[in-house]
């Protein structure tokens, strides 16, 4: 299957997590302003039949990146969510019936041209499917406290791009963690079966990060402008992904001269989600 089936799957998750970016900041935006961490966001969002669409849109994009995960490398499909951004941008313009601007595409297409340049010169490799528990361990316990860390630091900020950034950022942590938890659980499923999987503590501990996932990506949401905690979400997240398929999977990136241009698209990447966030008219 080599790269094409990761590649197309993460495509569609990337998609699909974008329009639900769109649905659920519309939906955050109509329920009471929280001044500190409230899961009871959550049952004011279950009311917004725009939120539950965005879910919806969750659980394909979920379906899709599980396809994804199960096929390629870690360090391959999470970058590839680095064009949630600038697609979640592109969907607003087009429902508000908005042409989109010519900045917005010169900016979506720095962020592609990037992350290609980006993904031809590291060429990830390696397909681990098991990762045992030791290996996990500190992991785990680096990823909480970082996630502890950013969220107190959050929630101490006034509403705002600060305290939007933080949240944004413990959030990508999670999706990550997320993401690298699916990938054994899915192989477990695919290998050993439903009562595997249903025993495995990937499974639950992926279930969990992810749930933690969505309602600090609702508290960053409403926390301050997506401008400020998208970047910090598409960024960390592909950042956090490529070292947990290094670390954790020993997956293989090129070296040497390559990083010449890895570094290159990596800048081009950078620039053009700064742009983007810094375009306040085309922003959700």
């Amino acid at each position: 299957m080599g790269i094409v089936v990761p590649t197309l799957f993460a495509l569609l998750a990337a998609l699909s997590n974008a329009l639900a970016t769109v649905l659920q900041r519309r939906a955050a935006l109509t329920v009471p302003q929280s001044k500190g961490f409230r899961p009871g966001l959550i049952l004011d969002l279950l009311r917004r039949p725009v939120w539950l669409a965005g879910i919806a849109t969750v659980v394909a994009a979920g379906v899709w990146q599980a396809v994804a995960l199960a096929t390629g490398p870690l360090s391959l499909v999470q970058p590839l969510f680095v064009l949630e951004l600038p697609l979640a941008l592109l969907l607003a313009s087009l429902l508000q019936r908005r042409r989109p601007s010519g900045p917005l595409m010169l900016q979506l297409l720095a962020v592609v041209t990037g992350l290609g340049l980006a993904l031809w010169s590291a060429s990830p490799e390696g397909n681990r499917t098991h990762v045992a528990i030791d290996r996990w361990l500190p992991v785990l316990a680096a990823c909480a406290g970082a996630v502890a860390v950013l969220t107190l630091a959050g929630l101490k900020c006034s509403p705002g791009r600060l305290r939007a950034a933080f949240l944004g950022t413990a959030t990508a942590i999670c999706f990550a963690l997320t993401a690298g938890l699916m990938k054994t659980a899915v192989h477990i499923l695919s290998d050993d079966g439903i009562e595997a999987f249903l025993t495995s503590w990937q499974t639950y501990a992926f279930a969990a990060t992810g749930v933690c996932a969505m309602l600090l990506l609702e508290h960053a949401m409403q926390g301050g402008p997506l401008v400020a905690s998208q970047p910090a979400l598409t960024l960390g997240d592909a950042t956090v992904s490529l070292l947990l398929g290094v670390l954790v999977y020993e997956e293989r990136v090129r070296g040497g001269w390559w990083l010449l241009p890895l570094a290159g698209g990596v800048a081009l990447i950078v620039v053009g989600v700064f742009a983007l966030a810094r375009s306040e008219a085309e922003s959700l």
